[in-house]
């Protein structure tokens, strides 16, 4: 197998790339989106805003970044031998031997160091909250737990990282009390079902063969059990929506249409030949979607601050 020192790169497309920074995954920081709505609901039940806030933000939204960097590391090198037989991912700086077990090691434990100081410098909450995030990584990458070659536990394993993300943004904000149980299981399914349709995606694209030998959970799975699997998590992270928006914002109904248009035309995105949906940090592409997805974004935004006391006195239980 290939190895090359912590110094040399790698040259792809012309430009130069360190091995050892594309494991670190910087183009998957994105995902880390799912840490502002725990912000803005924190926001709304604490609405005093400072600089010292607005640093704790700062320094919270990159120690989410590390975090996850330091599980990307881990997940790319224990799954090297797997990659090699993905028709994209062999091409991974792991899969390829262009990295040294001992200088990923050290990488990883830099990352979650740097990720656990900052976090301290926010607050214990937020402090414990990160170190839950890599102990995640931990038993969904390292053997003998690695929770990722167990079917359907795999996936509910990682969705579980959307509502931590979204633990981590509401603990900047309010570090002494807990979000609602309501928010927190949407958040979950929600991530369950859009980890789902990835699953259903790589499924569809490789073939059953060679993605059962990429993945042991592809052994259990078929795209029929996928579809039911993704139709359950869609219902619950509705129902579990709807608790949420009723009980703590009722403007925030306004925007549940929406919300399942955005739902289904991200499972549309999935039913494409070699779809989007196995790279999210690609959606970019699909301009629409990502256009309908800001506008939603801000239209949510808006219902947050806003009151609409019509909606009130038609929903409540005293109108006739």
């Amino acid at each position: 197998m290939k190895k090359i020192s912590i110094i040399k790169g790698t040259r792809e497309g012309g430009s130069f790339q360190n091995p050892y920074i594309q494991i670190m995954r910087i183009d998957h920081w994105f995902k880390n989106i799912f840490i502002f709505p725990g912000i803005a609901f924190g926001l709304l039940v604490n609405n005093h805003v400072d600089q010292s806030l607005m640093i704790k933000i700062f320094l919270g939204v990159f120690a989410t970044c590390f975090a996850a960097s330091a599980n990307y590391c881990i997940n790319e090198y224990l799954d090297a031998e797997f990659d090699r037989l993905h028709p994209k991912k062999r091409n991974r700086p792991c899969a390829l031997g262009l990295v040294r077990f001992e200088f990923v090691i050290l990488q990883y434990f830099l990352l979650c160091l740097i990720s656990i100081i900052m976090g301290w410098n926010i607050n214990i909450a937020f402090c414990s909250t990160i170190v839950l995030f890599l102990i995640m990584g931990v038993f969904y990458n390292v053997s003998p737990i690695r929770l990722k070659d167990k079917p359907f536990i795999d996936v509910l394993t990682e969705s579980l990282n959307n509502p931590i993300r979204f633990l981590l943004g509401w603990f900047i904000i309010i570090p002494i009390l807990l979000p609602p149980s309501s928010g927190l299981l949407a958040y979950w399914f929600g991530g369950a079902f859009l980890m789902t349709i990835k699953r259903f995606a790589e499924l569809r694209t490789i073939g059953k063969e060679v993605s059962k030998k990429y993945r042991p959970t592809f052994k259990y799975y078929t795209q029929e059990k996928l579809l039911i699997v993704l139709f359950f998590y869609a219902l619950c992270a509705a129902f579990f929506l709807g608790i949420f928006l009723f009980k703590y914002r009722i403007e925030m109904v306004l925007s549940f249409p929406f919300l399942a248009l955005l739902f289904a035309a991200y499972f549309r995105l999935g039913l494409k030949s070699d779809s989007v949906v196995q790279n999210p940090e690609k959606l970019y592409k699909e301009w629409q979607f990502v256009i309908f997805g800001v506008g939603l974004i801000l239209f949510i935004a808006l219902l947050m601050f806003v009151d609409i006391p019509w909606l009130h006195l038609l929903l409540s239980n005293n109108f006739s």
